[in-house]
């Protein structure tokens, strides 16, 4: 239930997409972004609002765990159409760490399957990674479009 506890707080984000995402060879572009993060009812939710200030716009995810699944369900939202995406749910692997996130979208009208993954998400990370996928045939194949590192900010006033 309290699989992004790590989370919480002030990030520095490193993001590469595709300049197409369901295309491999469209190329990539390295863009910056912050982050900030809370965590809510005793680690059963997570909330955070990122904003990419070269792109000029801003997002926002809540996670909230089902105790009775056993999974989470991640809901985003743009500041750019004001509506909430399609939700992607799964679960951590408690032996690795890693996040496994899938749902059903439309990027450009078509259809497509949606995955997240979180990496390097152990107690006290200062780098975690949030990495996007997109598949138009069901699954069968993916294009991996979209990476986000983070880098946690130190906290003001704390002692180094």
């Amino acid at each position: 239930m309290n699989d992004f506890d790590f989370f919480a707080g002030t990030w520095d984000v490193t993001n590469r997409w595709l300049a197409d995402f369901l295309d491999a060879d469209s190329g990539w572009e390295e863009f910056p972004a912050v982050s900030r993060a809370t965590r809510h009812f005793d680690g059963a939710a997570s909330f955070d609002e990122i904003e990419f200030p070269t792109k000029g716009f801003a997002g926002m995810t809540l996670r909230l765990y089902d105790p009775e699944r056993e999974q989470w369900t991640l809901n985003w939202a743009s500041r750019r159409t004001g509506t909430l995406f399609p939700p992607v749910t799964g679960r951590f692997d408690a032996t690795t760490g890693t996040g496994v996130f899938e749902g059903e979208d439309t990027y450009e009208g078509k259809a497509v399957r949606v995955r997240f993954v979180w990496s390097r998400t152990g107690a006290g990370t200062d780098s975690p990674r949030w990495e996007q996928f997109f598949s138009a045939d069901g699954g069968a194949g993916w294009v991996h479009n979209w990476t986000m590192d983070f880098s946690r900010r130190a906290v003001e006033g704390a002692a180094g």
